[in-house]
């Protein structure tokens, strides 16, 4: 997806009949890419897109907590409300303290729930989901990444020119 910010992946997986499960999962796929830039970025020294990349992920972890229904959710919005927050502060720890550890963490906990999302996206429309390489480092690689049907995933160099 070569989405630049959350309203626009939410428009475009939208726009080809996806489910607002699809949608949540299109989201976890930026912020996965967004991640693994910045990863790519510490590995090379740039600073710049390194904070660029984690500050994109933040916007779009905002927009996830902004459309969250705790009226509908109860508990679990409540949930995922605590989670964004925690990944938000650590988020934060590895822009100011940056290690490939803490950026490895995160893209397990959001592989990790981006698969589950995914997952039940595949029994809602009673089909097996499909695997996918976490990345092309070594981040998670035996365990895998789902990614919706029709999705385009790449791991490309980091974007430029374009707002949150």
């Amino acid at each position: 997806m070569s989405s630049n910010n959350p309203a626009s992946a939410y428009q475009q997986v939208s726009a080809h009949g996806g489910s607002p499960v699809a949608m949540i999962v299109a989201l976890y796929d930026t912020i996965l890419r967004d991640f693994r830039r910045a990863l790519a970025a510490l590995e090379a020294g740039n600073v710049e897109t390194r904070v660029f990349e984690l500050n994109h992920a933040l916007a779009v972890i905002g927009h996830l907590e902004e459309v969250l229904d705790h009226k509908r959710g109860g508990a679990a919005a409540k949930r995922f409300e605590g989670f964004y927050r925690i990944t938000r502060g650590l988020i934060v720890a590895a822009n100011a303290e940056p290690s490939r550890e803490s950026i490895d963490n995160l893209i397990e906990m959001y592989g990790s729930l981006r698969q589950a999302w995914q997952e039940a996206e595949h029994k809602l429309q009673g089909s097996e989901p499909q695997a996918f390489p976490a990345s092309r480092s070594n981040t998670n690689q035996a365990a895998g990444v789902l990614v919706p049907v029709g999705a385009p995933y790449t791991d490309e160099a980091p974007r430029k020119n374009w707002s949150a």
